[in-house]
């Protein structure tokens, strides 16, 4: 059974830095959101290459199932950043560099399914 190797999937290290740039961004959250709504867009970003990663160890049909999850966290995050911006904890240019790097990770992620 042929395995692979996340470190070494596009879409695992760009899921990585997308963790590293949102992790930057909900560093300057007021305080009363910290086990709100940080804590929730935390643990979705973290969720998106750590479900590609699991995933990578199984069968090419459980692979795919993980990075559905990987997906839907991906538009979890989308929706809280959204949140986030209405709220004005970010800005809309940061909204927007953000979302293309999330846009970007969706496309590839899907292309790579698709090709399981």
């Amino acid at each position: 059974m042929k395995r692979h190797n996340y470190k070494n999937l596009k879409i695992w290290n760009l899921g990585i830095e997308i963790v590293d740039d949102v992790f930057k961004l909900t560093d300057n959250f007021p305080n009363e959101e910290r086990f709100g709504l940080v804590s929730q867009i935390n643990r979705c970003t973290v969720s998106m290459p750590s479900n590609i990663a699991e995933g990578s160890a199984r069968t090419d049909k459980s692979f795919s199932h993980f990075i559905d999850i990987s997906l839907g966290s991906s538009f979890e995050l989308e929706t809280q950043l959204i949140i986030a911006n209405k709220r004005k904890y970010i800005t809309k240019e940061q909204l927007i560099k953000i979302e293309d790097k999330i846009a970007e990770f969706q496309k590839m992620t899907m292309s790579f399914q698709n090709k399981l």
